[in-house]
């Protein structure tokens, strides 16, 4: 599924405000990382996840890797920071970050 503009524009919106809850290092993508990023995206929908990498390249290439390895979406990239969605039919609305958004500002 591919994401559009408006609903990455929304998206945005809502990722503005959240913390950044997986942090990949130079160590790169254990199964650890993976698992937690999983974890997030299955709760959550749409996390942002922290690239400490010093080098553009290096946080291209891993952000490609855990696109991959999460089956989610990219929806941003700001320097070392980037917002991730996945959808989950069978989301708990209380953990859903798009869910609370929609619940606390109205369905748009």
């Amino acid at each position: 599924m591919s994401l559009s503009q408006a609903q990455k524009k929304a998206f945005r919106s809502i990722g503005h405000h959240l913390d950044p809850v997986v942090t990949v290092s130079e160590n790169g993508l254990s199964e650890g990382v993976i698992a937690e990023l999983n974890r997030a995206l299955s709760d959550h929908e749409l996390v942002k996840v922290k690239l400490a990498l010093p080098e553009r390249d290096d946080r291209t290439a891993m952000l490609e890797e855990l696109v991959a390895a999460s089956g989610g979406e990219l929806v941003q990239k700001i320097g070392k920071v980037a917002l991730l969605y996945r959808h989950n039919p069978k989301g708990n609305p209380k953990l859903s970050n798009i869910k609370r958004f929609e619940e606390h500002h109205g369905r748009r």
